[in-house]
C-alpha cells in the first residue's frame, strides 16, 4: 500500500523535469511537502506517534522507488534520521540527512565531508564519539563538490553551533547509512536496466534492432546479472524483526551495489550510445547518482575490509580459513 502510494506520488511530483529544476537550484518544496503531507517522514514511528511502524521489509521497496526516481530531496535519510533519533531528542523539522563522518580540526572546526543532499538540508545528523549530533545547516559553510547536478556539499561549522542537539544513541547512522544508499542503488539500477533494454530493442541498425546483435545481448545479460544480485543484495538488509539493518546485512548490501554500479552505469552509455551522455536524455540523472551513491557512505572498498572483518571476528572457522587462504 505504501509502495504504490509513493509511487503514484513520484509519477506527479519527481519528474525529470522536476529533477532538473531542483538540482539547477530551484526550491524543492512542492516536491518535499507532497511526500511529507502524506506522511512518509513516519513510517518508521510508533503507531501512538501517528506512524506506520512499517517493518524494514515493507521499507525497502519504498527505498527502491526514490532511487528509481533519482530523488532530488533527502527522504530516505530523513526517514531513517528520524527512526534513529525517535524518543531521545526532540526531532526538528524539515530536511535531515545523515553525515558520512565527521571530524574535529585542531581549531575547533566541525567538519563534516561528502554530506549527501548537504546543499539543501536543514540539518545534518552525525556521529560524534558516543554520541549523535543534530547539526544546523543554515550555520555550516557548504562547499560543493562541483560535480555537475550534485546536490552533496562538505559542510563545516566554525565551532559547535550553540543550537545543535545531542543525544545519548550510541549508533545506526552507519548501518542505516548503508543499508539506505543500497536501496537507492538498486532501485536506479533496476531503472537504469530497464531503459537500456528499451533502448536496445528500440533502436535499429543495419535492418533490425541493436538489442538482436549477440555482442549486445552478452553486455545486457551481463548488466542483468549483477542488477539482480544487487536487488537480492539490498533486499537481504532489510529482513528481520530489529527497528534498523543488521550491520553485517547492510555492509554486504553496500558493497554488492556499489561493486555493481560501475559496470551497469558503464554498460548502459555503452548500449546507448551517443543519446546517453546529452542533456536532454534522462539516463544521466540516475547514472551520475549511481556514481554519487556508491561512494556514500563508503566505496566497495571500504565495506569489504568491514565485512571481513566483522566475518573473522564471527568465529566461523570455515568462512575464516576461506579469507585468509584467499588474502595469501
Amino acid at each position: 500500500m505504501f509502495a504504490e502510494a509513493i509511487e503514484e506520488i513520484l509519477k506527479d511530483k519527481c519528474t525529470p523535469a522536476a529533477v532538473r529544476a531542483i538540482e539547477a537550484g530551484g526550491s524543492p518544496a512542492v516536491l518535499w511537502n507532497a511526500v511529507t503531507d502524506a506522511g512518509f517522514l513516519e513510517l518508521l514511528a510508533p503507531e501512538d506517534q501517528g506512524g506506520a511502524m512499517l517493518p524494514l521489509n515493507e521499507l525497502f521497496p519504498i527505498l527502491t522507488a526514490l532511487g528509481a526516481y533519482a530523488m532530488p530531496v533527502p527522504l530516505a535519510q530523513s526517514i531513517a534520521a528520524r527512526a534513529v533519533l525517535a524518543g531521545n531528542t526532540a526531532i526538528p523539522a524539515g530536511m535531515l540527512t545523515l553525515a558520512p563522518a565527521l571530524r574535529r580540526t585542531e581549531d575547533g572546526r566541525l567538519v563534516c565531508p561528502l554530506v549527501p543532499y548537504g546543499a539543501i538540508a536543514d540539518h545534518v545528523v552525525a556521529q560524534d564519539g558516543e554520541q549523535i549530533l543534530v547539526l544546523p545547516a543554515a550555520e555550516a559553510l557548504r562547499t560543493s563538490t562541483g560535480v555537475h547536478g550534485s546536490l552533496v556539499a562538505t559542510m563545516a561549522w566554525q565551532a559547535t553551533p550553540e543550537t545543535a542537539r545531542t543525544t545519548a544513541v550510541a549508533g545506526g547512522l552507519e548501518e542505516w547509512g548503508a543499508a539506505l544508499h543500497a536501496a537507492l542503488l538498486a532501485g536506479a539500477m533496476r531503472r537504469v536496466f530497464d531503459m537500456t533494454l528499451q533502448y536496445a530493442n528500440d533502436r535499429s541498425q543495419f535492418g533490425k534492432s541493436i538489442g538482436k546483435f549477440q555482442a549486445i545481448q552478452h553486455q545486457i545479460s551481463v548488466m542483468a546479472e549483477h542488477v539482480a544480485a544487487a536487488l537480492i543484495s539490498a533486499e537481504a538488509a532489510f529482513q528481520g524483526d530489529a527497528r534498523m539493518p543488521a550491520p553485517l546485512a547492510g555492509a554486504i548490501a553496500k558493497s554488492r551495489t556499489s561493486e555493481a554500479a560501475v559496470l551497469v552505469a558503464s554498460i548502459s552509455h555503452a548500449v546507448h550510445g551517443a543519446i546517453g551522455v546529452t542533456e536532454e536524455y534522462d539516463l544521466h540523472l540516475l547514472t551520475r547518482r549511481l556514481h554519487e551513491w556508491r561512494i556514500a557512505h563508503g566505496s566497495e572498498a571500504y565495506w569489504n575490509r568491514i565485512v571481513g572483518q566483522r566475518v573473522l571476528e564471527s568465529g566461523q572457522d570455515h568462512i575464516v580459513d576461506f579469507i585468509r587462504s584467499a588474502s595469501r
